[in-house]
């Protein structure tokens, strides 16, 4: 079942075309890598998903709604939430606070509430806290989670964006180059990371440079050259593809 479609998604700037007419369909719950040069638009057309810049032309449904130049807060209330290339942390909060941040989506208590300090208040903070302390230990933070964020290496600052989207409970998680930063072992319980997140239930969109990541842990693969759809389908077949190999991996006699 498909989650996210794209149909002849198309971003221009100018004269320059960064996305070009791109159709790409998300399965339900497994993961999807986008990959491709630099400059190959593949930022571009995750900022078009999640509503920070909307298409020229072409038409995005999510979950059978289109959602087509919705603002992004709209579209991630509806459940798609990112990530981003440099990362973007609360940085003077605590690691364990940037999580619980992250919730704000599902809390429903209004100012009266948290004034007079209620019971439902009280007993929804601690369900809070403890997904949030559940989220740091699922990505190897567990142990900082009262450190300053502006603390923690830019690895473990990668993965603590990571735990702060999920803890909006996307159904749709748009990774972009989650791996850029981390060391090899970082990078291992990455992996292992994407592939729970999507058993549990999430569908995983992600850009990413780290091929071994990609092969390990994608259902699917599409690659983007100068704004087009190249190729597409399992890592195994894309990896074997001639384009993909002149475009991206570099031509058998480089």
């Amino acid at each position: 079942m498909t989650l996210l479609s794209l149909n002849g998604i198309t971003r221009r700037f100018g004269g320059l075309i960064a996305v070009d007419g791109v159709d790409l369909a998300v399965a339900k719950g497994g993961v999807t890598a986008v990959i491709g040069p630099n400059g190959a638009g593949k930022t571009t057309l995750f900022n078009i998903i999640s509503g920070f810049q909307a298409p020229n032309a072409g038409r995005i449904v999510f979950d059978g709604i289109d959602i087509t130049g919705h603002p992004p807060e709209a579209i991630a209330a509806a459940g798609v939430v990112r990530t981003f290339q440099l990362v973007q942390l609360f940085q003077n909060l605590s690691v364990l606070e940037n999580v619980k941040v992250g919730s704000h989506l599902h809390t429903t208590g209004g100012l009266w509430s948290a004034v007079l300090r209620l019971p439902r208040t009280r007993a929804a903070e601690r369900a809070l806290e403890a997904r949030a302390r559940e989220l740091l230990a699922f990505v190897g933070l567990d142990a900082a989670a009262d450190e300053e964020a502006n603390a923690l290496a830019y690895g473990q600052q990668r993965l603590l964006e990571i735990a702060r989207s999920l803890a909006a409970g996307p159904r749709l998680l748009l990774l972009d180059e989650p791996a850029a930063g981390l060391s090899v072992e970082e990078t291992r319980r990455l992996a292992a990371a994407i592939r729970t997140i999507a058993e549990r239930g999430t569908t995983v969109l992600l850009i990413e440079h780290d091929m071994k990541l990609v092969m390990n842990t994608a259902d699917t693969v599409a690659v983007l050259d100068f704004g087009r759809k190249i190729a597409e389908g399992p890592p195994e077949t894309v990896r074997e593809d001639a384009a993909v190999i002149a475009a991206y991996l570099g031509t058998a006699d480089a």
